[in-house]
C-alpha cells in the first residue's frame, strides 16, 4: 500500500509539501497540480497584487496555492464544476478575498481585454489549446508584457514521428493522447503566431514517476470511486512507458508589447 506521506516531498516541492495530503487528494481531478504548478513556477514570476486568471482550474487547487504562496488575486475558471462550489472551497482555505470563482467555457471567456498581468493552466490547456488559432483568442485577455504559464501532458517525440499512438498509450489515455505534444511542438505553435516570446518549453525531468506515484496514492485514498478507477488504469500505461515517451511540458511566454 502507497503511504499519503509519499506525496510530502520538502526537497522537491516544498511549497507543495506543506498542503495535507489528503485535502490534494480528496480534490483531485488528474496529475498533482500542486507540483505542476511549483516547479512550473521555476520559470515564471508571480508578485503579490498581480491579476492572473487560473483558467481549467478543477477544483480551485492551484488558484488556493497561488494566493497564499504569491499573494496575487486568482480569477479561477472552470467549466465542469459550479461555480459557487469552488467559492466555498476557496472560502475554507481562507483565501475568498482574493480568489474569485467562474464558471466559464475557454472560448468563452467573460473577462476584460488586457485584464490579466498572467494567464496560467495547469492540466487542461491541451484540451483547448491545440487549436492552432485559440492563442489569438486567449492573448487579447493578457496586458502586453504578461505572462502565459502553462503544464501539459506531453511526448519525447510526436506521435505521427511514430506512426501513430503506441498501443500503451492508447489504452491508458484513450483517442485524448492525440493532445499530448513535444515542448519543441508547443514553443514552435506560439512562437509562429507572433504574439508571444517563448521564454522556457521543457520537458519535466521524470515527470512519468510523479505521475505513478499520485496515481498509486490516488487509486488507494481518493474518496471517489471515479477517481480511484481513472488512476488504476493509468499506472499500467505508466509501467510501460517508464518515461520513454510520457512526461509533462512546462511552457511560458511573454505577450509581445510593452508593460504599462
Amino acid at each position: 500500500m502507497t503511504s499519503l506521506d509519499a506525496l510530502v516531498m520538502p526537497d522537491k516541492y516544498p511549497r507543495a509539501a506543506t498542503y495535507d495530503p489528503q485535502w490534494m487528494v480528496d480534490n483531485c481531478m488528474g496529475p498533482n497540480p500542486l507540483w505542476l504548478l511549483e516547479d512550473l513556477s521555476r520559470d515564471c514570476t508571480f508578485r503579490p497584487g498581480m491579476k492572473v486568471l487560473d483558467l481549467g482550474c478543477g477544483t480551485g487547487m492551484t488558484s488556493i496555492f497561488l494566493a497564499r504562496e504569491y499573494g496575487v488575486e486568482v480569477w479561477a475558471s472552470e467549466l465542469w464544476l459550479p461555480a459557487e462550489d469552488n467559492a466555498a472551497r476557496f472560502a475554507r482555505a481562507g483565501v475568498g478575498d482574493q480568489v474569485h470563482a467562474v464558471r466559464a467555457e475557454a472560448h468563452d471567456l467573460p473577462f476584460e481585454p488586457e485584464q490579466f498581468d498572467a494567464v496560467l493552466s495547469v492540466d487542461s490547456y491541451h484540451y483547448f489549446g491545440t487549436d492552432d488559432l485559440y492563442l489569438g483568442y486567449l492573448s487579447r485577455f493578457l496586458k502586453p508584457g504578461g505572462q502565459l504559464s502553462i503544464a501539459v501532458p506531453s511526448l519525447h517525440r510526436e506521435l505521427r514521428e511514430l506512426g501513430g499512438a503506441p498501443a500503451h498509450l492508447r489504452t491508458g489515455a484513450g483517442w485524448e493522447v492525440l493532445a499530448f505534444h513535444t515542448p519543441e511542438w508547443w514553443r514552435f505553435e506560439w512562437e509562429q503566431t507572433g504574439l508571444v516570446e517563448v521564454i522556457a518549453s521543457r520537458a519535466q525531468s521524470d515527470g512519468w514517476l510523479d505521475w505513478k506515484l499520485w496515481c498509486e496514492v490516488c487509486a488507494e485514498h481518493s474518496p471517489d470511486e471515479l477517481v480511484r478507477q481513472h488512476s488504476r488504469a493509468e499506472i499500467p500505461m505508466l509501467d510501460t512507458d517508464r518515461g520513454e515517451l510520457l512526461t509533462f511540458a512546462l511552457v511560458t511566454g511573454r505577450k509581445n508589447g510593452s508593460a504599462e
